[in-house]
């Protein structure tokens, strides 16, 4: 059983749309409360935030996080968490909270695991004893960690794929989500299906008409963002949305780059989750309105400003370029938690634009802002993707 209180039935509605695109405002409801989209996740994925308390995740405005199952499960493991009271507990958060199955991290990592049709026989990277993970274990324990929004155990085919690579994974994909179905879970959560196709246009519109023939609170584009290219991503993206039940949350899994965000709000998707703002804080890479910066650059030594004039976080507020550059190259922890505290404030606010944006009519401005100020690549040195034990 989940944690005590979580009845609450979910609920998603429309609240309104941009009339120059399928972008839309929308509500979520969750037995821990409402929260507006399109929304950013902030990813806790053992159930923490690096180099963050929770208190300071909650004053960046975050109204969900996520979470992810294969760390859990390996470390510190369900039964402990439900021992002290279900994951919200456990974390200290009391706002909405999400969990990914783990299928994209344990189908990375092709030494430690097997897949069959049955499920996920893989290695824990802690200790190498040997875990196996189905559709309805999944659902067990999601259901058990009292989450409000679980997601189905998918197949997500590693870049580079080959044609029947992906249709295998996407088959395998279909044929979990049914069985997480009949599983269920517990009243008041709600399970979203994860559609799988790679690149390919008909392979995506089969896991769309297939999955939205079938009863879920809502539906997450998984397989992107991991090696394809940004135009490849752009053009999915674009392709798929829509495609998706219009009267449910569409979440794409993994994209958090500003301009790639602005291009999927447009395309209709309201939600995201990314590990960018805590892991480029943390390698010294600054998201700020006007565009990306690197303190770690030799110009910041003595630069009197804050790393953004226009943002209202507790770091510009206080803090200068110069120092937090003193505080990064010292070899101390506080740079990079200064750095991620900031980043964290970035994208909140990036999510209050936008939804102003909409609400007024004007997101193809913002959009033509964030695209001047971030043409091509993200803040700092831009790490290699690593779906692996570390992903934070």
């Amino acid at each position: 059983m989940g944690e005590i209180g979580l009845k609450r039935a979910f609920n998603f509605r429309l609240v309104g749309r941009d009339p120059g695109s399928n972008a839309r405002l929308g509500e979520v409801h969750t037995g821990h409360g409402v929260f507006p989209t399109p929304v950013f996740m902030p990813v806790a994925t053992h159930g923490f935030m690096r180099a963050l308390r929770i208190e300071e995740v909650e004053a960046s405005g975050a109204p969900i996080v996520l979470a992810n199952i294969y760390h859990l499960l390996v470390r510190p493991g369900p039964d402990r968490i439900h021992a002290l009271g279900g994951l919200h507990r456990f974390m200290g958060w009391s706002r909405s909270l999400l969990t990914d199955s783990g299928g994209f991290q344990i189908t990375s990592l092709p030494d430690r695991r097997t897949v069959t049709d049955d499920g996920i026989r893989f290695k824990s990277h802690v200790d190498g004893s040997l875990l196996v993970l189905d559709p309805e274990k999944a659902m067990d324990l999601q259901a058990e960690l009292g989450v409000d929004i679980a997601m189905v155990l998918d197949e997500c085919t590693p870049h580079p794929y080959t044609r029947d690579r992906l249709e295998a994974g996407l088959n395998r994909t279909l044929r979990w989500s049914e069985r997480a179905l009949k599983r269920g879970l517990e009243p008041g959560q709600a399970l979203f299906a994860i559609t799988q196709g790679g690149t390919e246009s008909d392979l995506r519109s089969r896991a769309a008409r297939e999955l939205g023939s079938m009863p879920f609170q809502g539906y997450a584009i998984g397989g992107l963002g991991i090696g394809e290219g940004r135009e490849a991503l752009h053009r999915v993206v674009a392709e798929h949305t829509p495609a998706l039940p219009e009267e449910r949350p569409r979440y794409l899994m993994g994209v958090g780059p500003p301009q790639d965000i602005l291009e999927a709000v447009l395309a209709g998707v309201d939600m995201f989750d990314c590990v960018i703002p805590t892991r480029h804080g943390r390698n010294g890479g600054v998201f700020t309105t006007q565009g990306p910066l690197n303190i770690r650059n030799a110009r910041h030594r003595t630069d009197p400003a804050p790393l953004d004039q226009a943002c209202p976080c507790p770091v510009c507020a206080r803090h200068s370029r110069g120092y937090l550059s003193h505080a990064f190259k010292s070899g101390d922890s506080l740079g990079g938690t200064l750095l991620t505290l900031h980043n964290m404030f970035y994208f909140q606010r990036l999510m209050e634009d936008i939804r102003r944006s909409i609400h007024d009519g004007t997101l193809q401005h913002l959009r033509d802002r964030i695209h001047a100020a971030y043409p091509a690549r993200e803040p700092g040195k831009r790490p290699r993707p690593n779906p692996g034990p570390n992903p934070g």
